[in-house]
């Protein structure tokens, strides 16, 4: 452990993440896509671009899912997410290093209920951070989103599901890239930082070979105007309204 690494509380199932203030940091985000995928008893799930490992984590305090494996390429937030893992003895979580681009050899072929991404949100080219542990986990350097949909429909089961968040600005590239490659949206839920504000993310699923049939959900609102969490925002976070 050094003075940038930190175990964080996730006060939820008793659970902890560590992290490095150097790297990627997960953000709400990660904690809404852990609510809206919806993960059955017994799946087999998948994360890519799993950075420290908070999307697995999470899916194993809200589901019962049989197993869950991550996979991500930066090594520093892959010891992070293996300690993670370690200190908090999840037995059904398994973090796998490498690029998703070879998600079929690293998981060796098996096939998948469900596959979740937070992925890059930024297509390539601009001002990056000067961090590169941070910048590829903001920008499309090493994956794309056709990547990451490309690579979901390869590891799904016919009719496994794909659940990712990402950013409103990209909606019609999701939408184009996810039928491109057979994975049919099924739900969108647009959220909103306050009521009336723009939209600033997107939580999207699709069904691999699924039928066309597409469910925009109510949107939502993660804070009131006093600025604290929403009712819903404090169930996705795994935690009543006080």
């Amino acid at each position: 452990m050094n003075e940038f690494e930190r175990a964080d509380d996730l006060q939820i199932g008793g659970l902890s993440i560590w992290q490095d203030t150097r790297e990627f940091c997960f953000g709400v985000d990660a904690v809404l896509l852990s609510s809206f995928a919806e993960v059955r008893k017994g799946d087999r799930v998948l994360d890519l671009c799993t950075g420290n490992g908070i999307v697995p984590i999470l899916l194993h305090a809200k589901t019962e899912a049989s197993c869950i494996y991550g996979i991500e390429i930066n090594p520093v937030q892959v010891a992070l997410a293996k300690r993670s893992v370690y200190d908090n003895k999840l037995t059904s979580v398994s973090i796998l290093e490498g690029n998703i681009k070879d998600a079929v050899a690293l998981t060796e072929g098996k096939r998948f209920d469900h596959v979740t991404c937070n992925p890059p949100y930024i297509k390539e080219g601009g001002l990056q951070n000067p961090s590169y542990g941070k910048a590829i986990a903001r920008h499309e350097i090493l994956c794309t989103l056709s990547d990451v949909v490309q690579i979901a429909a390869r590891v799904l089961q016919y009719g496994g599901r794909f659940s990712m968040v990402h950013r409103p600005d990209r909606l019609t590239d999701i939408l184009s890239v996810m039928r491109q490659y057979r994975i049919e949206p099924r739900r969108l839920r647009m959220v909103h930082p306050r009521e009336n504000a723009a939209a600033t993310l997107v939580l999207i699923d699709g069904t691999l070979g699924g039928g066309t049939f597409l469910r925009v959900m109510p949107p939502l609102v993660l804070y009131q105007q006093d600025g604290t969490y929403t009712k819903e925002a404090l169930k996705c976070y795994g935690r009543d309204e006080k």
